[in-house]
């Protein structure tokens, strides 16, 4: 095997399947790259039995073959390696790389242990590369962090037609972007089964998510009081302070984010019926995916104009795989079992008191203000019809923050509302349209963020806090 090639395209390709080596692992070939030398190019392969990355790209080939290096040591000599041609060589049981008078050596992993990549699953539909990296950052913010609950962790793609839904939440708060994509012909018809049984698997995933929303420690079972500000203070799952504060507001939270079609023996049914969009069960398609991974797969193919998706509908939840493909580069990712929870119920606000406002404004407003606030301490929002302002504020006694921006209140004269600062600035930081409607019900109570006009697609969720003082 020997191959020349430019060090910048090796530094890329290398750079971009290094994201599918696992941090650790016990099986040392799962930290490997396999380099495959064919006729003009170079295919750069990284897989972890959840992910697998596939880089192509142009290289001069004298040798053809095939080898298995460890993954970070030779993305650690491309970022140092000299700029100009790389000349890469086997030699016996060592591959060599030899750059501007800098020669570097590797010793290289058995091929036979190494596990037979997954093929790519069929094409099923394309979307704006840009768009679709973007739609998944807004929703990713929205998952989970907590592994024990690992439906919660992971963003819902749902294809129905044209349009394509991206869904994610941790339990106190729940985003939901739509935009359109291009599905290929007689994709709809192969999803005819796939919104009718649902696997055992997946039905005591969904439990799952519905007894997640109910039990709580018993350490958590703090004052209501307290439990305001901190039942959003940290991420579902997180340890510590944050949970002995008390949770009785999260439990109470909790138990008022569950779709009512969650409840007996029909549970997944009626979470299936839910789960909002338009079209009947049998033309849509619903995958989960893991957010991080599908994060970094979104961002790496975010300039590559197109992203080529491909599944196979009949494909059980968990037991199938999601191909992403542009630009020379190729993911697959294995779908995790079960489904999230409808939004359908939940974004219904009957009666709410409707605010619209900047929202860059808003965005920087809670950035200032929320310095003096303390690790559990809400943000304030103060409207007003008859002055048309909003009072953003935080912080207690004379550790104070404040500032007044213009707002417009419909359906109230007054109205409060507060937020935990974390929460909030994620939801806000992943709007990009210039104006903010926001759906208000009260303390304590959900609150619907969503954008206006073109942004109009892109929905969050949160639950507000109840003030301690």
């Amino acid at each position: 095997m020997e191959f020349r090639i430019a060090r910048g395209e090796l530094a890329e390709a290398v750079g971009r399947t290094a994201r599918a080596l696992p941090a650790r692992t016990p099986v040392p070939v799962l930290g490997g790259l396999l380099l495959t030398a064919e006729a003009g190019r170079l295919t750069v392969s990284g897989f972890d039995f959840e992910t697998m990355v596939r880089v192509e790209t142009s290289a001069e080939v004298t040798a053809e073959g095939r080898v298995l290096v460890l993954g970070r040591r030779l993305l650690d000599i491309c970022r140092v390696v000299p700029e100009g041609p790389v000349s890469c060589a086997l030699e016996g049981t060592r591959f060599g790389l030899e750059a501007g008078g800098t020669r570097f050596g590797l010793s290289t992993l058995s091929y036979e242990e190494y596990p037979a990549l997954p093929p790519a699953p069929p094409a099923y539909g394309g979307v704006d590369a840009e768009a679709f990296a973007t739609a998944v950052g807004q929703v990713a913010v929205a998952a989970g962090r907590d592994d024990t609950l690992p439906v919660l962790t992971g963003i819902q793609l749902r294809f129905d037609g044209e349009e394509m839904t991206l869904s994610a939440s941790d339990r106190y708060r729940y985003a939901v972007r739509r935009l359109e994509w291009k599905p290929e012909a007689g994709a709809a018809g192969e999803a005819g089964t796939a919104g009718e049984a649902r696997p055992a698997g997946e039905a005591a995933a969904a439990r799952e998510v519905g007894v997640a929303r109910e039990a709580r420690p018993t350490g958590e079972e703090g004052s209501a009081g307290e439990a305001g500000p901190t039942g959003e203070a940290r991420p579902a799952g997180e340890a510590g302070a944050g949970r002995e504060a008390g949770a009785a507001r999260e439990a109470g939270a909790a138990r008022e984010v569950r779709p009512t079609g969650e409840a007996g023996a029909g549970r997944e049914a009626g979470a299936a019926r839910e789960a909002g969009a338009a079209g009947s069960a049998g033309e849509a398609v619903e995958v989960l995916l893991p957010a991080r991974r599908l994060l970094e797969v979104a961002r790496s193919l975010a300039r590559c104009g197109t992203v080529r998706i491909g599944l196979d509908p009949a494909q059980q939840a968990g037991g199938g795989v999601v191909g992403f493909a542009g630009g020379g580069t190729r993911t697959v990712l294995r779908r995790l079992e079960g489904r999230l929870p409808g939004y359908g119920s939940l974004f219904a606000l009957p009666d709410a008191a409707v605010a619209e406002v900047d929202c860059a404004a808003l965005t920087e407003a809670v950035r200032r203000v929320a310095v003096v606030a303390e690790a559990n301490s809400p943000v304030r929002l103060d409207f007003s019809a008859a002055e048309g302002t909003l009072l953003v504020r935080a912080g207690y006694g004379d550790d104070v923050a404040a500032q007044r921006l213009p707002a417009v209140l419909h359906g109230a004269e007054e109205f409060t509302v507060a937020f935990n600062p974390a929460y909030l600035l994620d939801a806000l930081n992943s709007f990009e349209g210039p104006e903010l409607r926001l759906e208000l019900l009260g303390s304590g109570q959900r609150a619907l963020l969503g954008g206006t006009g073109a942004a109009a697609g892109h929905r969050h969720l949160l639950m507000s806090v109840k003030q301690l003082v």
